[in-house]
């Protein structure tokens, strides 16, 4: 054997074990970040690569991004994105081989501008099973740098990249749909739970943030007297949305996903040129992806993923953001008839006011705050001959009658106090931070009410009623201060029938 043929063998048998160590090392690498770190060192130990790019492409959209780059041999992550169709080797499929003159050829340079101009470069497509996944570039500061052996050796390593890479996107993809089957199945769980519909709009955006990973989720509802004015009900992430941020959607956005129930997708927000002052300000830049929330055959919001890059979603991210939109539409609508059916579990529905039912948790809390100190008092009222009006006049009379009742006592209670529904014709008013002296004043303030109400002098109506204050030392428990003020409206009610014979015999 020739010493020419000694040197070749040489030369191959280096090549293979460069190549299986690659293969071994990259193969072995299932994050993204640590990929491209390693794909980098693997380069950098088979030739020389003071500076170096990758690029992935997704050739459905014609989009490249840079998500690793190295100049003067220091390596670093990014986020450069161009047009997929702009690179020579994206497009041919083909590597390249520069000698010098780098500076004037079309090849992608990235790196301060400050840097050395690279001189010379060896470029290679991406490719696995026919699909075109990036390109990678090792580039030198001096001329002719690479020779036809370097650019075989790497369009080698190339597909060992490329193989890499794949196994990667396929690991992340599979991590990802475990994330999601296990957010789904947590939404699932919601729709059996006693969740409010606060608890199941914030499991919503946690879901999202944690499967997309993205900068910003949002979930916007609807107003139902006008759909085209949507509000920040819940937002989270770096780019999160302040709770309450108004958006009034324009013609195309309110078809799109309130008429025809289509999602939305926007890769520059920066160019839209139709969002409101209010809501730009908040989103300088970068791109979205929106849904609506679809309950009970209408839209009810929309809920949207954010990220500060631009054309940074694809079609798998809008897909994702459905299936988790349609399984939290369930889980949204679940929790809104719980929340309804639980206040009208707890609400008169003739006027609206709180039920006996209510009434008791308030004073069995209230009650529990007097017994360590703190003022309670309340206040019973009852309509005078209820019984009688309601069978001269009729029950619609009635009806009036006990709501014009109910409205008045609930203009005059304040916040942190309750007026409620007793029975038939009662009423109680909860007092806190009151005691009997400052019942008795509020009681003074309802009998003027009365006194001016159209609708209770229209039909002449009286009100007696009573008051007592929760004395820790002589009451244990709720029944005990509504008995007073039963006792004291009674008593009421009899010295008023006595003056009434008195004067009459008078």
């Amino acid at each position: 054997m020739s010493s020419s043929d000694s040197a070749s063998v040489a030369s191959s048998d280096d090549r293979y074990r460069i190549l299986l160590e690659a293969s071994r090392r990259l193969g072995a690498t299932l994050s993204p970040n640590e990929l491209y770190e390693a794909i980098y060192r693997e380069t950098a130990a088979a030739l020389s690569a003071p500076g170096f790019y990758l690029a992935l492409h997704d050739q459905g959209r014609d989009l490249a991004r840079v998500v690793f780059y190295a100049e003067q041999g220091e390596g670093q992550h990014s986020d450069i994105a161009y047009r997929g169709s702009d690179s020579e080797v994206l497009t041919t499929q083909r590597s390249s081989l520069m000698g010098d003159g780098l500076q004037d050829a079309s090849l992608l340079a990235v790196g301060e501008n400050a840097s050395p101009p690279a001189r010379s470069a060896v470029t290679a497509p991406l490719i696995h099973k026919g699909r075109v996944l990036g390109a990678m570039s090792a580039q030198s500061y001096e001329a002719n740098a690479y020779d036809e052996a370097d650019l075989e050796l790497f369009e080698e390593l190339a597909r060992v990249t490329a193989v890499a890479i794949f196994n990667s996107r396929q690991f992340s993809e599979l991590k990802r749909r475990r994330r999601e089957a296990e957010q789904l199945e947590e939404i699932g769980r919601a729709l059996t739970s006693k969740l409010d519909p606060d608890q199941v709009v914030r499991l919503i955006v946690s879901a999202v943030s944690d499967v997309l990973e993205v900068d910003g989720v949002a979930v916007w509802l609807c107003d139902p007297h006008d759909r085209a004015h949507c509000s920040v009900a819940e937002s989270e992430g770096d780019i999160a949305l302040p709770v309450g941020l108004k958006w009034h959607l324009n013609d195309d956005l309110y078809e799109r996903l309130i008429d025809q129930w289509e999602p939305v997708h926007i890769d520059n927000l920066a160019a839209l040129g139709t969002m409101p002052e209010n809501v730009a300000e908040h989103l300088t830049g970068g791109s979205a992806i929106g849904v609506p929330l679809i309950l009970s055959g209408q839209v009810e919001g929309i809920l949207t993923a954010g990220s500060k890059q631009a054309r940074r979603f694809g079609k798998e991210d809008m897909a994702v953001l459905q299936r988790l939109a349609s399984q939290a539409s369930v889980a949204l609508g679940n929790a809104r008839l719980h929340a309804n059916l639980h206040a009208l579990s707890l609400t008169d529905p003739l006027t609206e006011l709180p039920n006996r039912r209510r009434l008791q948790i308030h004073l069995d809390h209230e009650v529990a705050a007097a017994r360590r100190g703190r003022p309670l008092a309340i206040a019973v009222f009852d309509i005078d001959n209820f019984k009688h009006y309601n069978d001269t006049f009729g029950h619609l009379a009635g009806d009036e009658i006990l709501k014009a009742v109910g409205k008045m006592l609930l203009a005059e209670i304040r916040n942190m106090n309750m007026v409620a529904r007793y029975g038939g014709d009662e009423f109680v008013s909860v007092l806190s931070e009151a005691g009997l002296e400052g019942a008795r004043h509020f009681v003074e303030r309802v009998q003027g009410h009365i006194a001016r109400n159209e609708t209770l002098t229209k039909f002449g109506i009286s009100i007696s009623f009573g008051c007592a204050e929760f004395d820790p030392e002589s009451m244990t428990s709720v029944n005990d201060v509504l008995r007073a003020a039963d006792a004291d409206m009674y008593e009421a009610k009899a010295q008023r029938h006595a003056e009434i014979q008195a004067e009459g015999q008078g």
